[in-house]
């Protein structure tokens, strides 16, 4: 069985197709249609149906999004790139395509590819965190997406950076309309404004250091633009031990094995293998 996997980002949207062992057969990446909600279902059914033809086979197809399906509503909710917001997205890919899909938060995908095959293989709960244009983060349990009751499961850039010092206070506004979020400190933006390397490593420490107080996962994974600086993987660490309610810290902090291909290797996941 061949699975197909969308990645549909802020900029770019990106197919692969995969066959029951995660061999790549098919990868394309096109720009996304930013602000066209019409013109991002119609990006995506093209991409699932050119692989199809490419493969001359019917895949199963799984979305990862900005936000999440929302459980009240079937619509997509807290997601950066705005105009899917309040959007039955899942249903209407359904209908461009004829046919059931899966779709799930961008940065899930990232950890259930990661927890897969990836940097994180074979570790129990695996968190991931997307340090890009925004800052998402996702979940992954014992080889399955976590996205919990409310289908908010990691989403810890929109939670108040911690341990905030004086100048930090009250913080920046963030798009979701609170102030000091998480995102609007760690995103890549953000970080390009912060002189200082070592202020912007200690926020991501301070953050990360959250997590590992909630959490407490096997493994952190670090995908997005930001996940590219290689120091981050030497400091980050040392500086968190200094919040995490422990007298140890030994939670490995690494970067995605599959890079910014990643997402829509998860995506495709979202559809278990079955033997060909």
């Amino acid at each position: 069985m061949i699975r197909i996997g969308i990645d549909l980002g802020g900029t770019k949207t990106e197919v692969v197709a995969l066959d029951a062992r995660g061999t790549e057969l098919v990868r394309h990446r096109v720009p996304t249609p930013r602000g066209d909600y019409a013109a991002t279902v119609a990006t995506i059914a093209t991409l699932v149906r050119d692989a199809e033809r490419e493969l001359r086979e019917t895949a199963t197809v799984g979305v990862g999004t900005p936000g999440a399906i929302s459980h009240a509503t079937g619509r997509i909710k807290n997601a950066n790139s705005t105009w899917l917001i309040g959007r039955p997205l899942k249903a209407d890919i359904e209908t461009a395509l004829g046919r059931e899909i899966r779709i799930s938060n961008d940065a899930n995908c990232l950890a259930l590819s990661e927890a897969t095959d990836g940097a994180a293989a074979g570790a129990h709960v695996v968190f991931a965190a997307i340090l890009g244009t925004g800052v998402g983060g996702g979940v992954a349990a014992y080889g399955h997406v976590h996205e919990g009751p409310n289908a908010i499961a990691g989403e810890w850039g929109h939670a108040q950076l911690p341990w905030r010092e004086p100048d930090e206070i009250p913080g920046p506004q963030c798009y979701c309309g609170k102030l000091a979020c998480v995102e609007t400190f760690l995103s890549g933006p953000s970080r390009a404004k912060e002189p200082a390397e070592q202020r912007y490593e200690d926020r991501l420490a301070r953050g990360l250091a959250m997590i590992v107080n909630v959490l407490d996962p096997d493994v952190i994974v670090l995908g997005g633009g930001v996940s590219n600086v290689e120091s981050l993987y030497t400091n980050v660490p040392q500086r968190m031990l200094r919040y995490v309610f422990s007298d140890t810290f030994a939670t490995p902090v690494v970067r995605a094995k599959h890079g910014d291909s990643s997402g829509v290797r998860g995506a495709a996941m979202l559809w278990p293998p079955m033997p060909s």
